[in-house]
Protein backbone atom coordinates (compact mmCIF):
# COMPACT_ATOMS: atom_id res chain seq x y z
CA UNK A 1 0.00 0.00 0.00
CA UNK A 2 1.70 3.18 -0.87
CA UNK A 3 1.67 6.85 1.10
CA UNK A 4 -1.95 8.11 1.40
CA UNK A 5 -2.95 11.21 -0.15
CA UNK A 6 -4.86 12.85 2.12
CA UNK A 7 -7.31 16.36 1.13
CA UNK A 8 -10.37 18.29 2.46
CA UNK A 9 -13.25 16.66 0.25
CA UNK A 10 -17.16 16.88 0.54
CA UNK A 11 -18.39 13.83 2.47
CA UNK A 12 -21.10 13.80 0.58
CA UNK A 13 -19.67 11.45 -2.32
CA UNK A 14 -21.30 7.63 -2.02
CA UNK A 15 -17.52 6.38 -1.46
CA UNK A 16 -17.31 8.32 1.29
CA UNK A 17 -20.91 7.93 2.47
CA UNK A 18 -20.21 4.24 2.09
CA UNK A 19 -16.86 5.07 4.60
CA UNK A 20 -19.30 6.68 7.17
CA UNK A 21 -21.58 3.70 7.35
CA UNK A 22 -18.59 1.65 7.89
CA UNK A 23 -17.51 4.29 10.80
CA UNK A 24 -21.32 3.72 12.09
CA UNK A 25 -21.30 0.09 11.99
CA UNK A 26 -17.98 -0.28 13.97
CA UNK A 27 -19.45 2.24 16.17
CA UNK A 28 -22.71 0.43 16.73
CA UNK A 29 -20.98 -3.00 17.48
CA UNK A 30 -19.27 -1.59 20.45
CA UNK A 31 -21.61 0.81 21.78
CA UNK A 32 -25.50 1.77 23.12
CA UNK A 33 -26.73 4.18 20.95
CA UNK A 34 -26.91 6.55 23.54
CA UNK A 35 -23.03 6.70 23.50
CA UNK A 36 -22.77 6.99 19.61
CA UNK A 37 -22.32 10.83 18.91
CA UNK A 38 -21.29 10.67 15.16
CA UNK A 39 -22.05 13.67 12.97
CA UNK A 40 -23.76 12.99 9.98
CA UNK A 41 -23.16 14.19 6.63
CA UNK A 42 -24.75 17.23 6.46
CA UNK A 43 -23.61 18.49 9.80
CA UNK A 44 -19.96 17.29 8.38
CA UNK A 45 -20.50 20.00 5.46
CA UNK A 46 -20.59 22.80 7.41
CA UNK A 47 -18.87 26.11 7.21
CA UNK A 48 -16.93 25.71 10.55
CA UNK A 49 -15.67 22.16 9.62
CA UNK A 50 -12.62 20.69 7.84
CA UNK A 51 -13.27 17.49 6.39
CA UNK A 52 -10.02 15.44 5.36
CA UNK A 53 -9.93 11.97 3.25
CA UNK A 54 -6.86 9.53 3.59
CA UNK A 55 -7.16 8.11 0.05
CA UNK A 56 -4.57 5.38 -1.07
CA UNK A 57 -4.28 4.07 -4.99
CA UNK A 58 -7.55 6.81 -5.31
CA UNK A 59 -9.66 4.68 -3.02
CA UNK A 60 -10.45 6.25 0.39
CA UNK A 61 -9.64 4.41 3.20
CA UNK A 62 -9.69 6.40 6.08
CA UNK A 63 -11.79 10.39 7.10
CA UNK A 64 -11.44 12.83 9.79
CA UNK A 65 -13.13 16.39 10.74
CA UNK A 66 -12.22 19.19 12.90
CA UNK A 67 -15.25 20.99 13.78
CA UNK A 68 -14.32 24.82 15.15
CA UNK A 69 -16.42 25.58 18.17
CA UNK A 70 -17.14 28.96 18.54
CA UNK A 71 -15.28 29.13 21.59
CA UNK A 72 -11.06 28.68 21.62
CA UNK A 73 -11.85 24.83 20.98
CA UNK A 74 -11.98 22.64 17.60
CA UNK A 75 -13.40 19.24 18.41
CA UNK A 76 -12.23 16.33 16.32
CA UNK A 77 -15.11 14.05 15.10
CA UNK A 78 -15.45 11.21 12.56
CA UNK A 79 -11.54 10.00 12.75
CA UNK A 80 -11.96 6.40 11.16
CA UNK A 81 -9.77 3.82 9.13
CA UNK A 82 -10.72 0.75 7.49
CA UNK A 83 -9.84 -2.09 9.23
CA UNK A 84 -8.00 -3.38 5.94
CA UNK A 85 -5.74 -0.12 5.83
CA UNK A 86 -4.91 0.06 9.53
CA UNK A 87 -1.52 -0.30 11.22
CA UNK A 88 -0.32 1.99 7.85
CA UNK A 89 -0.24 5.34 10.34
CA UNK A 90 -2.87 6.70 8.63
CA UNK A 91 -4.38 7.31 11.85
CA UNK A 92 -1.34 9.21 12.63
CA UNK A 93 -1.15 11.48 9.31
CA UNK A 94 -4.77 12.09 9.58
CA UNK A 95 -4.47 13.22 13.29
CA UNK A 96 -1.28 15.57 12.03
CA UNK A 97 -2.76 17.15 9.13
CA UNK A 98 -5.95 17.99 12.04
CA UNK A 99 -3.56 20.12 13.68
CA UNK A 100 -2.26 21.47 10.86
CA UNK A 101 -5.60 23.01 10.11
CA UNK A 102 -6.03 23.79 13.76
CA UNK A 103 -3.09 25.74 13.45
CA UNK A 104 -4.07 27.64 10.15
CA UNK A 105 -7.54 28.65 11.52
CA UNK A 106 -5.93 29.79 15.01
CA UNK A 107 -7.83 26.68 16.94
CA UNK A 108 -5.77 26.48 20.28
CA UNK A 109 -7.57 23.29 21.44
CA UNK A 110 -7.79 20.30 19.99
CA UNK A 111 -10.79 18.28 21.87
CA UNK A 112 -12.35 14.42 21.37
CA UNK A 113 -15.13 11.93 22.82
CA UNK A 114 -13.61 8.31 21.85
CA UNK A 115 -15.08 5.28 22.98
CA UNK A 116 -13.45 3.80 26.23
CA UNK A 117 -13.55 -0.26 24.08
CA UNK A 118 -11.04 1.49 21.69
CA UNK A 119 -7.80 1.01 22.87
CA UNK A 120 -5.64 2.04 19.78
CA UNK A 121 -7.27 5.11 19.30
CA UNK A 122 -6.68 6.18 23.35
CA UNK A 123 -2.75 4.88 22.05
CA UNK A 124 -2.66 6.78 19.27
CA UNK A 125 -4.04 10.48 20.91
CA UNK A 126 -2.11 9.60 23.96
CA UNK A 127 0.90 9.00 22.10
CA UNK A 128 0.38 12.37 20.27
CA UNK A 129 -0.07 14.39 23.78
CA UNK A 130 -3.84 14.43 24.14
CA UNK A 131 -4.37 14.38 27.85
CA UNK A 132 -7.66 13.14 29.54
CA UNK A 133 -10.36 15.77 30.98
CA UNK A 134 -13.97 16.37 31.75
CA UNK A 135 -16.85 16.49 29.64
CA UNK A 136 -17.55 19.05 27.62
CA UNK A 137 -19.22 21.21 24.78
CA UNK A 138 -22.83 19.21 25.14
CA UNK A 139 -21.20 15.72 26.37
CA UNK A 140 -22.62 14.30 29.54
CA UNK A 141 -20.65 12.38 31.52
CA UNK A 142 -20.42 8.64 30.17
CA UNK A 143 -18.70 5.28 30.90
CA UNK A 144 -18.13 4.46 27.41
CA UNK A 145 -16.43 7.68 26.58
CA UNK A 146 -13.34 9.29 26.86
CA UNK A 147 -12.97 12.71 27.27
CA UNK A 148 -9.30 14.68 25.49
CA UNK A 149 -7.83 17.41 24.83
CA UNK A 150 -4.19 18.82 23.60
CA UNK A 151 -3.07 22.20 23.30
CA UNK A 152 -2.05 23.01 20.09
CA UNK A 153 1.73 25.47 19.39
CA UNK A 154 2.04 27.53 16.34
CA UNK A 155 4.46 26.21 14.22
CA UNK A 156 5.24 30.49 14.61
CA UNK A 157 5.65 30.56 17.97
Amino acid sequence: MDLPDIARESPDQPEIRALLSASNAYMESLYPAESNHMLDVESLEGPHVTFLVARVDGQAVGCAALVRSREEWGEIKRMFVLPKARGRSLGRRLLERLEAVAIEHEVPVLRLETGAKQPEALALYRSAGFVDIGPFGHYEPDPNSVFMEKRITSLSA
